[in-house]
Order: structure tokens, then sequence, then C-alpha cells
């Protein structure tokens, strides 16, 4: 019995080496090919690239992932007591593995064998930051046994909190959302740190199966997780029984955080900076890695432009008549649920979508566009309103902007058509006025003189409607806002703002081809100054004097200016006949107005890394002194403009004078007013096709056109004057209002000087039709009448009667006619 026990004792011991001995073989080919959990030491997941505007508002977020990086002493206890109680309570305990968890778990699935019941599953944290790491979500024993070694090893080389760490900021939440602090956008449009009990308690219980627990599509399902991670985080003695009975009686409240722009009317801004981010570093750049973007935007003067540019158009447009109804939907059963089905101008709130209900010749009686709930539910009340024919009128005129002879809406619209409309106000309850997107489209773009930077841009009537940025993406002609750049070239060459040029017809051959230029509206007016050639935008003066100058030096200007990159220097583009941008356009003003200096545009102010380190910023200017710990006696610190000088300042002053006649007393006359210094040029391109203006206070420059996507006449009379220069007055008086006005500095060694307004000779004392101009040292009011083109289309006696001033001039014996 004896010999029997000890050979059956040898025989259970050579098993028992034989089986250790396979398991030991077993783990040495399972870990030969362990990844490498040091890599968790260098942890760069994708995170979340943030757009915030000047003054720091979150604008738009961009990711492929939604994930904020959260170091583990940023996250609050009860957050992190949430997911240990969900999750693994014995984490700050075990070495990796759970035994008695495991244990449990296997214990609990045999008693739930046949109950159709989920297995219930015993993965520490540790185990599921290995497998989300290092390892595949393959369901076999290997990839277990691998799990369970690496759980022991980084258990070995890190921290309790830095492994929580790594695994609180990795897990998908569902919507998009990675790691605690994305949830917690994503879900609660809030902060880790503002996360209720009941809030932190949900977001725990979704790692298991986000879909399983939807807050919309699973909400029963979801409450029940929810609470019985309260109870958990109550048993643990993670909250008080009072406060877990608080929570659990709490609803989920779960608020969606709205994707794309984050800031009201910046899309525009946004998605120009979004391009600008993919082009310099790159698509992953962007979407994982989680730079901190300051741009140049300010909101307020943002929604200042868009509302100005959005007026602009919509009058415009309301001249034309109606266009018809954006759809036709049946109003047999609910109307609500049909009208739901469109997607309306989401960034134009103060726009409702309705359908027609019935007309009648006094009013329209309408139905609004019900809303849906965060599930997508759609609310099941249904609003109801009327627009007064009063309140409709503009749409009794036609497509050529005549008067319909009915005045009653049952010409206009009919039951069944989906509409815009917009509420008269909170003392007219359930009134209406008619809307309608414009076809007409336009851009604008403010910009700071001194510094380039971008403060509002609108690319369109709305985002929504179009995408295509018409402020950085039209190449459109900028007709006569092109002409201060041939002013300038020349300004620059010894002419002067008294030198005269005659208005008179021309033609130019070339290559067997005649051009014959005319002034818009035809007709001439003789001699004239270079003031009054842009003041008047008289086109026949603008050619003459671009081709006395040369058009290659014109083309120089215009390249120096960055209007064009490669300008063809040929006659026809001194009248801004030409491509290119109302960006370039504005850009290329800021120079005139800051007294020549050349200037970056830019979207954005500074750019950091994940890390926080500064790796773009666009102030290059350098400030010795700045960074002084105390002021101990020295002088104040004095920003060094090291930018390059790319126009006279005396040229810069000259052109700016001169443009402030086109607002006094030129083609934008009475258009803008505002109280302080302003300079501008208006351009209308060939059919009025588009219409522009260009103008700048000393510290605010600002541009637009107006135009339709494919070019097409706006109809006579439809000037930059006309259209586009009100635009420009009423976003400048509303950026401009309660900041104290400036004036155009007059450079050091100008001369002012009086003279006659037509011949540019120096006034006598008493003479009427006279301006003070500015001169440069060395030039002044020619001594001699002396007209730039005269010899060939006038003879000397036409000008004497032209002139009253040069027959004084010849009659007294005061120099020489030429």
């Amino acid at each position: 019995m004896i010999r029997l026990i000890g050979y059956l004792f040898g025989l259970a011991s050579v098993l028992a080496l034989g089986v250790a001995a396979v398991v030991a073989i077993y783990l040495t080919n399972v870990s030969r090919d362990l990844p490498d959990y040091a890599v968790l030491s260098s942890y760069e997941p994708p995170v979340t690239t943030r757009f915030h505007a000047g003054n720091g508002a979150l604008m738009a977020e961009y990711a492929r992932e939604r994930r904020l990086f959260l170091p583990i002493q940023a996250i609050p206890d009860r957050v992190k007591a949430a997911f240990l109680s969900a999750e693994d309570k014995n984490f700050y305990n075990h070495p990796g593995v759970d035994v008695y968890g495991l244990a449990r778990a296997i214990v609990t699935n045999i008693q739930n064998l046949g109950s159709g019941r989920r297995p219930v599953g015993a993965s520490t944290i540790t185990q599921q930051v290995a497998k989300n790491f290092l390892l595949s979500s393959d369901q076999t024993i290997d990839r277990k046994v691998k799990e369970a070694i690496l759980s022991f090893r980084i258990e070995q080389t890190y921290s309790k909190d830095k492994i929580l760490e790594l695994y609180l900021n990795e897990i998908f939440f569902g919507m998009n959302a990675y790691g605690i602090a994305g949830a917690a956008l994503t879900y609660f449009d809030k902060s880790v740190t503002e996360l209720t009990i009941s809030e932190a308690a949900y977001l725990a219980s979704l790692p298991k199966g986000p879909a399983n627990y939807h807050p919309f599509r699973r909400t029963e399902a979801a409450l029940e997780r929810r609470n019985w991670v309260i109870d958990r985080m109550v048993e643990n003695g993670f909250v008080g029984a009072e406060e877990g009975a608080q929570a659990k009686k709490q609803p989920l409240g779960v608020t969606l955080r709205q994707g794309g722009s984050s800031l009201f009317a910046s899309d525009y801004f946004a998605e120009e900076v979004r391009r600008q981010i993919i082009e310099k570093y790159g698509d992953k750049a962007l979407y994982e890695g989680g730079l901190s973007v300051r741009t140049s935007l300010d909101p307020v003067m943002q929604i200042k432009a868009r509302k100005a540019l959005q007026d602009g158009l919509i009058t415009y447009d309301q001249r034309r008549g109606f266009h018809g109804p954006i759809e036709q939907i049946s109003l047999t059963g609910d109307w609500g649920e049909e009208l739901a089905k469109l997607t309306p101008l989401r960034d134009i709130p103060e726009w409702k979508m309705a359908v027609v209900l019935a007309v009648s010749p006094q009013q329209v009686d309408i139905g609004i566009r019900p809303e849906k709930e965060a599930g997508g539910k759609i609310v099941t009340e249904r609003v109801t309103g009327e627009i007064a024919a009063g309140d409709m009128e503009w749409a009794f005129r036609s497509a050529k902007g005549d008067r319909k002879t009915s005045k009653s809406p049952e010409g206009v619209v009919e039951p069944g058509d989906v509409v815009y409309v917009e509420a008269l106000g909170e003392d007219k309850p359930g009134k209406y006025r008619l809307r309608q997107p414009p076809k007409v489209q336009g851009g604008l773009v403010a910009m700071d003189p001194h510094t380039g930077r971008v403060l509002a841009m609108v690319g369109g009537f709305s985002y929504g409607q179009s995408e295509f940025n018409r402020a950085t993406q039209a190449m459109r002609q900028p007709g006569s806002s092109f002409k201060p750049f041939v002013y300038a070239a020349a300004l620059d060459t010894g002419y002067t703002p008294a030198s005269v040029i005659l208005d008179a017809p021309v033609e130019f051959v070339s290559g067997g081809q005649v051009w014959r230029p005319q002034n818009y509206g035809g007709g001439s007016a003789g001699p004239q100054t270079l003031r009054l050639g842009i003041e008047k935008s008289r086109n026949l003066m603008t050619v003459r004097l671009a081709n006395d100058m040369g058009m290659n030096l014109v083309a120089e200007y215009a390249e120096r200016f960055g209007v064009y990159d490669k300008m063809k220097p040929v006659l026809s583009m001194s009248l801004g006949s030409g491509e290119t941008t109302v960006l370039r356009m504005v850009s290329a003003y800021a120079v005139f107005a800051n007294g020549g200096k050349q200037i970056q545009p830019t979207l954005i102010d500074r750019i950091q890394d994940r890390y926080g380190k500064t790796i773009f910023r666009h102030e290059e200017r350098l400030c010795e002194g700045c960074n002084a710990n105390d002021w101990t006696g020295q002088e104040e610190p004095v920003v060094v403009d090291n930018r390059a000088q790319v126009l006279d300042p005396m040229t810069a002053y000259q052109i700016t004078s001169m443009m402030e006649g086109v607002i006094k007393r030129g083609t934008a006359a009475g258009k803008v007013k505002l109280d302080r210094p302003v300079a501008g040029k208006t351009g209308t391109t060939n059919d009025e096709k588009d219409a522009w203006f260009v103008g700048y206070t000393p510290d605010l420059v600002a541009g637009l056109y107006i135009g339709f996507d494919s070019p097409a006449p706006l109809g006579r009379g439809a000037t930059g004057g006309s259209l586009s220069a009100p635009i420009f007055n009423e976003f400048m008086q509303a950026a401009v209002e309660g900041t104290p006005p400036g004036k155009f500095r007059i450079p050091d060694g100008m001369q002012l000087i009086a003279v006659n307004r037509t011949t540019g000779m120096q006034a006598f004392e008493g003479e009427p039709d006279t301006i003070i101009e500015a001169f440069k040292p060395g030039t002044g009011p020619a001594d001699v009448f002396s007209v730039i083109g005269m010899d060939e289309y006038m003879a000397p006696e036409e000008i004497l009667r032209t002139s009253p001033q040069a027959n004084q001039a010849v009659t007294s014996g005061s120099g020489g006619l030429f």
C-alpha cells in the first residue's frame, strides 16, 4: 500500500512537472512576441484641435476622435470613483489581474448558465489598458494570456494613477467621443469638473457598450445602468446613501454638443482657417494634433459685417421680386412631419421655414417648421402664424423689378409652398414677414491696416446656403477699385495730384484690334486733374495715364501690393479687368491706410501644439524691453517696426487724400457718412456684373463686392457707389461706434497748397473752385498749363475755352501753354 501511494505520488509529481513545463514553454512562447509596453510612457492619442476667436471664445473643433487629454490630477474624485465602481473597484489593490474578481465572475457565469444573461467580465482597468493600447480585441485564449502578462508588467512599471490616466483618456464613449473630457463635452456640453454624480455615473456606464445605453434610443436601459453604477458608488463608500438616492432621481439630462462652428456667424472664417492649417501642417495635424489656434476674429465685428452684407443682398434681391417657393409639400395629414424633413438655414436663426396653409387677398396663413428634440423626435406642438399682404409687398414685383398688376398674395404663393419667414417682433406674436435667400452673393473682409489681422470675414449670404467663400475663393474683376494703384505708380514717378490729363475719347490698336475705352455712362470732361480722375473714376484719364507711364510699371505696383501674383502688362488691366479676391484688395488698400508699410494678411494670430509650445506667431515686430520684470526708471519699451516700406508715405497720403474726395464729391458722394476721416474707391465692372467698394479709416480697412456666382448683369445703375458703398457705410458705422476717431497722418515735409480743381495750377487768393492739395518736397502746382494727351486731341484755343485760368495765364504772359 505504501509502495502504491509512493508510486501514485511520483506519477503525480511527474505529471505536475510536465504540466508546469508545458505551461512554462507556452508562456515563454506567448511572451516572446509581446508588444513593447514602454510605448505607454510616450502616449500621444489623437486630440481635438480647437480654434478660438481673438477674445478667447471657442469657434470650432476638429477631430476624427473627439478627445481632449486631461492629466489625472485634473479629473475630480467623484468621476474617478464612478469608473472604479463600474469597472474595477479593487483597482488600487490588485497587481494587474483581480484574482478574487475573476473567481467571482466564474461562479456568477456558472450560475447564469441557461438564463440568457450576458456573461460577466472580470477584466481590470489595467487589462483594458493592455488590450486597448497594445493588443487586438480577438476573443482568444492567447490574447487573454498576453493581456494578463502585460497587465502584471504594466503594474510593475507605472503608477496606478498613470494607468488610470491612460484609461480615462483613451476609452470610447460613443458619439465619436473619446476620453472623459471629450465625453463630458459631447454628452453634457460641460467640463469634467462640472459633472454631477448622476452624470459621471452615466458616463461610467458607457464603455461597456455605448450603443446599449444610448441616451435617446435606449433611455430605460441607460437609466438602469446609470443607477446600478450609483448603487456601486454607494456600496463602495464613494458616495453617501442620501446623495446616491438623490442622484438616481435625476433624469439623464443629456445635452448633445453641436458639431462644427460654435461661435455664431464664424463659419466662413473657421473654414478658411481650417484650409490654411491643412495647407501648412497637413491633415493629420488638424484632426489629431490637438492644436490650439488663436485666430484674429473679432466676434462682435463679425456679426456686424454679416448683418451689413446680408442687409445689402436682401435689399437688392427684393427689388427683383419673388423667386418662388423653396419646395412644395403635401398638406394631407400632419404637415409638420413633412416640413420637418427639410433642412433650414441653420446659421440664420431669425428666419423660420414655414409652409403656406391658406392664402387670401389680405394675408397668408402659415405653419412653422417644428423643432426636433435632441434624440431626433419631432415635437408635437404645431405653431402657426400669418403674413399680412403689406409684409410681403416686395414679392409683388416681377423679376425685372416692376410692379405686378395684382397686389394680392394670391398671385404669389399657394397652399403647400415652403417659404422662409421672419417674426415681426415680440409685440406682434404670430405675425411674420416673407423672406427669401437671395440669388445674388458677395464677400466682405475687414482688417486692421497696421497688423494685417483679419477682424471679420463674410463669404456669402449664408454658410448653410453655400460654403463657397467669396471673400477668399472667388476670383472677380475689381473694376475701378484697382485704379488707385495706377495713380500711386504715377505719384511715385513725378506726377502730382494736380497733374492734368485729358479726359477725351482715345483708341489703341494692337494686333489688328482697335480698343476704344469709355467712361461709365459715356461722355468726357476735357482736361482734368489726377484727383478728379479718381474722384469721378474716369476710365479715359486712367488709360491715358497708364499708357504715359507704361504698363510694366503698373504691373510691378500691382504685384508689389499683392493684388495679383503676375499681372499681364496690357492697358485694359489698368481698369481692373484682371481677377483677384476681396482679401487681396483689402490687404492692398491697407498699405495706403498705414503709410506704405507692407502687411501680411492673416486670420491666425498664434498656433500652439498639444503641449502649449508656440509653433507659429503672426506678429514679427520686435519689442525690446517689453519683458522687463519691473520698472527701474528705464524708458518705455518701443516696438521696432521691421516691415518693408513698399510705398512712399507721402504717396500713400496723397492717394488717401484723393480717395477722401471720392466719398465727399465723387462716385460715393452721400453714400458713406462717418464721424471721422474715411477714404475709399468704388468699382464697377463691364455690364455691371460686379459692384465693389474698398475703403478705410485710419484704423480699419474694409472691402466688399456684390455679384452673381455665375457673372451676370446686376442691372443698369448697379454700381459700386449705389450698391456696395451703402453696405460699407452700414458696416463701418457699426464697427467704429464707440471708438475714438483718428486722423490720417500727414508725413513731415509735405506742402499743402491751394490749387484750382480743374487746371491744377496754384489758386489766386479768393479764387472759387479751389482745393488744398498735398505736394511732396520739390514739387508743387505747375507754372504752365500742361495736359497729358492734349496735343493729339485738342487745339490750344479749345483748352482756353474750357479753362478760364489757363486763358488768364496765357493772356497775362505768365508761362506758356503746352
